[in-house]
C-alpha cells in the first residue's frame, strides 16, 4: 500500500494562519519520511482568494531539505503557464536538492483567469503540453539543441537522473497522449482512465504499466470521536468543494467532477469521497483496498488547525500504520 500526503496550502480566513500551515507541512513531511511514507503530492493554482499554493517546485525543494526518502510529486504543475527554459532549470535544481526524488506531474490547467494572468491562451494548452514534454526531455540531456530557431543549452542537468514526467488529465484522449509524450500517467483518481493509457503503452511496444492501484478516499481523517471530527473538518471540506465548484463552473459552464452535486454536510458524509473513520474502520478500509492501493492523507486541508492535524497523524501512527497491508 502506497501512503501519500497531499497539501494544497489553502488558508481561508476562518482557518489557521498561512505561516503556521507552511511550517507545519514541512514538519509533517519530515515526520512522514521517518515513518516510511511513499510520496507527498503538491498541487498548483493561481489567483486563489485563499492562497492555494502557486509554487509547487519551491515547496517541494523545501520539503526535500527536510526529508531523505519520500518522493515529491507535483500533482499537477500547470505546464502551459511556464517559461520552458526556466521550468527545466527549476525542476533540475529540485531534483538535485532531493537527490532524485522529484516526480514531475504536469497538467494543462483549465481556469481562464490563470491563463489571462500569465498572458497565455487557454485554447493552446494541449499543444503547450506536448511542447513542454519534448522540451524538458531535450533540455535535460545537457547538450546544445535547436528550439524554435534558437540554440539552447540548459544547465544544470538534473542529477542523479532526469525526473520522470507524469502527464495529468481527465479524458481517455489525455491518457493515450501520455503514452506518447510522457513517462507516466497521473489520472485524477478515476480507474476508467487507466485502460486507455495501458492499452496505448502496449500498442506502442512499451512496457505494461500493470493494473491500476485501488484508490482510497481523497480525504481520510482518523479519530476516536467521529462526530466531533466531522464538525471540525466540515467547514474546510465545504470550502474546498465550493472553490472547485466555482472554478469548474467558470471553465466549463457548470460544476464538473466530484464538485457537481448539491454539496451539503449530509451529501459530503454520504459520498465516501471524504471519510472520517475510527482506527478500526480505517484498517477495515485498508484491508478492502488491499496491498496494491493508495491511501491519501490531507492533514491540513483548507487551513485545518495544525494541532488538530497532528493529533490525527499521531493516532494514525500509533493505531493504523503498524497494521496496514504491505
Amino acid at each position: 500500500m502506497e501512503l501519500c500526503l497531499t497539501y494544497d496550502m489553502r488558508a481561508p480566513d476562518f482557518g489557521a494562519p498561512r505561516t503556521q500551515l507552511f511550517q507545519c507541512a514541512l514538519d509533517q513531511v519530515s515526520w512522514a519520511d521517518d515513518l516510511g511514507f511513499d510520496v507527498v503530492g503538491l498541487g498548483e493554482h493561481h489567483c486563489a482568494d485563499d492562497g492555494y499554493n502557486p509554487s509547487p517546485l519551491v515547496l517541494a525543494s523545501a520539503m526535500a531539505a527536510r526529508s531523505k526518502q519520500i518522493k515529491l510529486r507535483t500533482s499537477v504543475l500547470l505546464a502551459p503557464l511556464y517559461d520552458l527554459p526556466k521550468l527545466a532549470e527549476d525542476a533540475a535544481v529540485t531534483q538535485i536538492i532531493s537527490d532524485g526524488r522529484l516526480l514531475l506531474g504536469v497538467g494543462a490547467g483549465y481556469r481562464p483567469v490563470e491563463f489571462e494572468t500569465f498572458g497565455r491562451q487557454l485554447s493552446d494548452r494541449w499543444a503547450a503540453m506536448g511542447q513542454t514534454c519534448a522540451f524538458l526531455k531535450r533540455a535535460w540531456r545537457g547538450e546544445p539543441f535547436e528550439w524554435q530557431g534558437r540554440t539552447l543549452t540548459i544547465s544544470p542537468r538534473p542529477e542523479p537522473f532526469a525526473p520522470p514526467i507524469l502527464l495529468g488529465g481527465s479524458s481517455p484522449a489525455a491518457a493515450r497522449r501520455a503514452a506518447h509524450i510522457a513517462d507516466g500517467w497521473f489520472p485524477p483518481l478515476d480507474a476508467r482512465l487507466w485502460p486507455p493509457y495501458r492499452e496505448e503503452c502496449i500498442a506502442l511496444g512499451g512496457s505494461d504499466p500493470g493494473e491500476y492501484p485501488q484508490q482510497g478516499p481523497i480525504f481520510l481523517w482518523v479519530t476516536h470521536e467521529p462526530d466531533r471530527a466531522w464538525k471540525m473538518v466540515m467547514p474546510h471540506v465545504l470550502h474546498q468543494l465550493r472553490c472547485y465548484s466555482e472554478w469548474t463552473s467558470e471553465a466549463f459552464g457548470k460544476p464538473a467532477g466530484p464538485y457537481a452535486g448539491n454539496m451539503t454536510q449530509e451529501t459530503v458524509m454520504q459520498s465516501g469521497t471524504y471519510q472520517v473513520l475510527t482506527p478500526a474502520q480505517a484498517l477495515a478500509l485498508a484491508a478492502e483496498l488491499g496491498s496494491h492501493s493508495v491511501l491519501y492523507l490531507n492533514p491540513l486541508l483548507a487551513g485545518i488547525d495544525p494541532g488538530e492535524s497532528w493529533r490525527m497523524l499521531k493516532l494514525f501512527e500509533q493505531e493504523v500504520l503498524p497494521y496496514l497491508p504491505t
